[in-house]
């Protein structure tokens, strides 16, 4: 999971200035002039998500030569002046002239939309990409860009300004016969991307993927800049099968040994590694020629239909479903299923240009052939492992039974209850979802300062007395008995659950967790994060989760008054102000403002900020999840040492 900064003023829209409108004013983009003039289009926005997928171009590159059999080695380097290198040992960007171009094949690729090797299935079986505007909307977007191609024993360069040649392809040495390979080094323009502060965390999470997914290749990673020097490599020959076992780290696992699945028909290659394990819920991961198909899509569908008939074939066949069962559904079968799918499709279709849901039809019937055949194999040759897989499931439904039985008890309680909503919810008089917000609010002390403060036509307050459950260790029935819990699910009103959540019964569409800066205010941030990860995340992947930053210091200094967001901010306003006769308070809890005081620094929308909670490597923040909130306790202490000398001992309420 990830975060970005919210802004909450919008301008109101000036009157269109009266023009004539007649051919003078239809404008002709050419080459990468439409890519700069609408770079949205191209990389989804010009914020931090766009500036990192820039990086993710550039790699894919090198992923597709991997793909193709002629790369093994890509590193990508991070330095000063936020510039990004990346080299690769595959086959080297042709350099010869293109005929028909009438120029190098290379200033074509970096030059050309639609331009590429993967058009062209001698080229590429198989690529990442279908349009080929990759790495030539990079350099469009970068204030410069450097190529460097080892092919043939010989060295060449060329070098480009916001998208336009700075002189010819220049041969500028030589090299060992048969050791090729590129090199494209670039910084991001200051014009499109208004903040150019590369993550490192980021990169690597993107960067580890596409190790797994690509079994035998080694990404490395290393970042250069002063006082954030650290570097990493991986490298997985197990593939997929290790991306199970590493997300899985702090599970119990029910197999030994994932269940590894793989076979290849009319040029589709299909990979699947599962396991259960121990937790309630489903973490599966879809992939399509590398790209995370995170909407799902046929390769999905497949897996599905073919897992639940198997398991349910199998389950009558042993005899271990009582004559009072009807079967196993769907959402029983995949309780703890942790899954890898990996298809690699010649002409691949997504929905979209976002590319995050696949359409070949002809996907679902080989994925769900495969799971039958190889499935029930498995499960016959390992009939311990199958019994265990089995009463998985079986647990699963009697879960799911008592689920049921305690939603329709909230039900009754509801229906008997003077008002649907719970009663320590303050609602907001508008019936407007897009213009309601609700607060979660730590403690009741906070939550009445919060009611009296608030503007009460768009925001509801619910004050959360203590710390709700760690649903990450318990079943849909534990977690609708929590009464904290129970009481966020009927206010959202979107109900929870497989078959009964739904999005468009959302009464608020934003929901702000508003907690204590210190440590229990953390943990309690962390477990309302848990909740929505695990059963609402749809709340939170279109937008609607945010986190209220309240201010830690009050500066005073005889009638003049300032807010301080952080320890820079309160010794930058002591020493404008002078540190004679100043007074700065540290708010320990939000109970302590008063009610205009929360208002004003927190929550009046035309002056608070607040970070929107956003996922976008999903499989890494399962992974985080569940080391952070699961049972064990060795991957958590792993994760504080290798993260400690990241945090300052400020940072710290001790």
């Amino acid at each position: 999971m990830s975060d970005q900064r919210d802004t909450e003023n919008t301008p109101s829209k000036p009157a269109p200035a009266q023009s004539e409108y007649n051919a003078q004013g239809i404008q002709v983009l050419k080459g990468l002039e439409a890519v700069r003039k609408r770079p949205a289009m191209y990389i989804g926005d010009t914020a931090l998500r766009g500036l990192h997928h820039l990086v993710y171009e550039v790699v894919d590159n090198s992923i597709d030569e991997a793909m193709a059999g002629y790369c093994d080695e890509i590193s990508v380097l991070m330095s000063e002046g936020d510039t990004i290198t990346v080299v690769d040992n595959g086959r080297g960007i042709p350099v010869d002239m293109h005929k028909t171009e009438g120029k190098p094949a290379l200033e074509v690729v970096l030059t050309s939309l639609h331009a590429g090797g993967k058009f062209d299935s001698g080229s590429y079986k198989v690529s990442g990409g279908l349009h080929g505007v990759g790495v030539s909307c990079v350099n469009a977007l970068s204030e410069w860009l450097r190529a460097e191609v080892h092919r043939d024993g010989k060295i060449y360069e060329m070098n480009f300004v916001r998208g336009g040649r700075v002189g010819e392809m220049e041969e500028i040495g030589t090299c060992p016969v048969g050791e090729n390979g590129t090199t494209i080094s670039f910084k991001p323009d200051h014009q499109i991307f208004p903040e150019r502060v590369f993550s490192f965390d980021t990169l690597r999470a993107r960067l580890r993927e596409l190790a797994f997914l690509n079994r035998g290749v080694s990404i490395s990673i290393r970042d250069e800049r002063q006082g954030m020097e650290r570097e990493d490599t991986f490298h997985y020959e197990g593939g997929i099968v290790e991306y199970v076992r590493w997300l899985n780290e702090g599970r119990t696992m029910v197999c030994p040994e994932p269940i590894y699945i793989n076979g290849e028909k009319d040029g589709i290659q299909v990979e699947i590694a599962m396991d259960y394990n121990d937790t309630y819920t489903e973490a599966i991961f879809t992939f399509a020629n590398n790209i995370n198909t995170t909407e799902g899509g046929t390769h999905l569908s497949g897996f599905r239909a073919g897992l639940t008939r198997t398991l349910n074939a199998f389950a009558n066949g042993s005899g271990m479903l009582k004559k009072d069962m009807k079967g196993l559904t769907g959402d029983d079968v995949r309780e703890g299923l942790c899954a890898i799918i990996s298809v690699k499709i010649p002409e691949p279709q997504f929905e979209g240009q976002t590319k995050t849901k696949l359409g070949n039809t002809e996907v679902k019937g080989q994925v769900e052939s495969l799971v039958n055949s190889n499935l029930a194999e498995l499960l016959q040759e390992h009939p311990k492992e199958a019994k265990a897989i089995i009463n998985k499931c079986i647990q699963a439904a009697h879960g799911r039974e008592a689920a049921r039985r305690a939603r329709d008890l909230t039900r009754r309680k509801s229906a008997l209850d003077s008002a649907a909503l719970p009663g320590k919810l303050s609602d907001c008089s508008s019936r407007i979802p897009e213009e309601c917000e609700i607060y979660l609010v730590e403690g009741d002390s906070a939550g009445g300062s919060a009611k009296q403060g608030r503007e009460r036509r768009f925001q509801a307050i619910l004050p959360l007395k203590g710390k709700i459950l760690n649903v990450e260790k318990a079943r849909l029935d534990k977690i609708l008995g929590n009464d904290e819990i129970r009481t966020i699910i009927t206010a959202l009103g979107t109900g929870i659950g497989a078959g009964i959540f739904d999005i468009t019964k959302l009464r608020y569409h934003k929901v702000i967790i508003m907690t204590d800066a210190d440590v229990d205010g953390s943990h309690i941030r962390t477990l309302i994060l848990t909740l929505f990860f695990r059963y609402f995340r749809e709340i939170i992947e279109q937008g609607h989760m945010y986190i209220a930053e309240p201010p830690l210091y009050r500066v005073k200094k005889g009638k003049k008054e300032v807010y301080a967001f952080s320890d820079e901010d309160k010794d930058r306003l002591v020493e404008e102000m002078g540190s004679r006769g100043i007074y700065v308070q540290r708010y320990k809890g939000l109970g302590e403002m008063n009610p205009d005081q929360l208002w004003e620094t927190t929550m009046d929308p035309d002056s608070r900020t607040m970070t929107r909670v956003t996922i976008q490597e999903a499989a890494e923040a399962d992974h985080i999840f569940t080391i952070l909130m699961g049972d064990d306790v060795e991957p958590r202490r792993r994760f504080i040492e290798e993260n400690a000398k990241q945090m300052n001992i400020e940072d710290l309420d001790i």
